[in-house]
């Protein structure tokens, strides 16, 4: 158990130095933060297995965990971007007129 919260600790604080790290406004709380961490840390382990830094079976150190933390969050940040058939082309709210309409007289009783 006390393992498990280890991991969202350290995935919590590699998450934040991520967000710190690139400039801008990133979408989510702070289990999106935590989870950015996580997943950052594991593809920063299989980053750092892959080009021969740590042995199998060693986990990442922090440097690859943040490199892994901030691949996750530029992707994060291209897949939850607004596209631009999602903005709306007029500004103006659009209502609709039966909401308007004076359905007879208004009547005030006692």
């Amino acid at each position: 158990m006390l393992h498990m919260l280890g991991h969202m600790l350290f995935g919590l604080v590699i998450g934040i130095v991520a967000k710190l790290l690139i400039p801008g406004q990133h979408p989510g709380g702070i289990i999106a933060t935590m989870l950015i961490g996580i997943v950052g840390a594991w593809l920063g382990g299989w980053l750092g297995r892959a080009l021969g830094m740590y042995p199998e079976g060693h986990p990442a150190g922090f440097l690859m965990a943040l490199v892994g933390a901030v691949i996750v969050l530029v992707a994060y940040g291209f897949l939850t971007r607004p596209t631009p058939t999602s903005a709306s082309v007029n500004s103006e709210p659009q209502y609709s007129s039966r909401r308007f309409e004076n359905n007879g007289p208004d009547i005030i009783r006692a």
